[in-house]
């Protein structure tokens, strides 16, 4: 007995709790720069046509490595897309993270890349379309168009209801996923990036808003 405890410490005791089921985890840098004048503003990516995807705005970033950092995936990440060295991002912190109805967790890492780094960046042809800037104030200012669409369960018509101790007409639950949408400069930023996006301008609202 003294030995199974000692195996469930050893592998619960000091272990970071992640999200059940999550099968994967990617991290993204959402990336500030700072002009001359101070005024802060987004960078962006559009995805290369040949991607999956192809021609959706996103921020740098891909799927974490075992045994990697969010912070160091980011960073990986924004110097492979964009020939951005990660000495030359300043972390600020940490938005909240989605969880994807599709199993797997999207963990921002809100960074300022410097103007070194700026000028040093080299999207790559092979992963990168175009990049952008949006001034952070647009999107403090400007509230997106926001469609919802519902999460409805599909249960299979063999599964053991009278076994489980439930009816046929047994109440699952379901849910709801928000789809935020802003057109700027001729491009539509949408979906997990503008979940992201609406995170980090409502924190950084004078007072902060509450999430939706």
């Amino acid at each position: 007995m003294r030995g199974e405890l000692e195996r469930l410490r050893r592998r619960f005791g000091n272990r970071e709790p992640g999200l059940l089921g999550a099968a994967r985890s990617y991290a993204v840098l959402c990336p500030l720069v700072e002009d001359p004048e101070g005024t802060l503003s987004l960078l962006f990516e559009v995805r290369a046509p040949q991607l999956r995807q192809g021609g959706e705005v996103c921020f740098p970033g891909g799927r974490m490595e075992p045994g990697e950092s969010v912070l160091d995936c980011a960073l990986r990440e924004t110097e492979e897309e964009l020939s951005i060295p990660r000495r030359e991002v300043s972390p600020l912190g940490t938005p909240d993270f989605i969880c994807n109805a599709a199993g797997f967790l999207l963990r921002p890492v809100l960074g300022l890349v410097s103007p070194a780094g700026y000028a040093a960046m080299r999207p790559s042809p092979g992963e990168v379309a175009q990049v952008f800037t949006v001034p952070l104030d647009y999107f403090r200012r400007t509230e997106p168009e926001v469609w919802r669409y519902e999460l409805l369960p599909q249960v299979p018509e063999d599964f053991p209801y009278e076994p489980v101790g439930i009816s046929r007409d047994y109440p699952w639950s379901h849910g709801h996923t928000e789809v935020p949408i802003w057109y700027v400069q001729g491009h539509a930023v949408w979906g997990m990036t503008a979940r992201l996006v609406r995170e980090i301008a409502r924190r950084d609202a004078d007072p902060p808003l509450a999430p939706v």
